[in-house]
């Protein structure tokens, strides 16, 4: 895998550049700036960006603008978020196109969950934190007050692109359990469901999307 990393922090940029070459991937280029990160893009055709959110010089929205430049300019190359807030209002258009992630830094606690989010987004899949989707759902209280705690929690587990058996393994609940409570939060939703992972996340984050653009 090919990744393209924008982190301003010098020690995280680095630490990340060890982190994928040391799992065997090719990281062909590492840079502290938006502006820096398209004419990498650009030149490199990466499989993978990893963004920072806020880079200089504003320090605002830096990342979630590079990032859905990428998407649109170049849409087989996968962008990975890396943020140490939930900006939500820049992604929910961004993960409804898929090949798409979005983790806090300070959540970031194992390395090999990390690759495989990164590997995953690279391939065109999802990846998205929990605390990320509760902030989107948390926009809607009203619309998904039917949804019980566990189904809230399974709703983010398959934003983050997670399989049921995945899902099942992380709550330590049987799998059959697991596919009661998707089918329930799909139906709720009025979603159809899907045995397709990617398709669970994108049918999720089109209702959060249409339920953004009716606020």
């Amino acid at each position: 895998m090919r990744v393209v990393i924008a982190e301003d922090q010098a020690l995280l940029r680095e630490g990340l550049r060890r982190l994928f070459e040391d799992a065997g991937h090719d990281v062909v280029g590492a840079v502290e700036d938006a502006g820096r990160l398209r004419s990498a893009v650009v030149e490199h055709e990466p499989d993978l960006a990893v963004v920072d959110v806020r880079m200089p010089p504003s320090f605002t929205d830096e990342g979630i603008r590079a990032a859905r430049w990428i998407r649109d300019d170049h849409p087989d190359v996968g962008v990975l978020v890396l943020s140490q807030h939930v900006e939500s209002a820049g992604a929910v258009g961004l993960v409804s196109q898929g090949g798409f992630g979005y983790l806090l830094k300070d959540r970031v606690l194992n390395v090999a969950e990390f690759l495989e989010a990164a590997e995953r987004v690279a391939r065109g899949g999802s990846a998205l934190d929990p605390q990320v989707v509760a902030s989107l759902v948390g926009g809607e209280p009203d619309a998904l007050a039917a949804l019980t705690d566990r189904e809230r929690e399974v709703l983010s587990l398959m934003a983050e692109g997670l399989t049921n058996n995945a899902i099942a393994r992380r709550l330590v609940l049987t799998e059959r359990t697991v596919e009661g409570h998707v089918r329930s939060v799909l139906t709720k939703l009025n979603l159809p469901a899907s045995e397709d992972s990617h398709r669970r996340v994108l049918a999720v984050i089109a209702y959060l999307e249409a339920a953004d653009h009716a606020r």
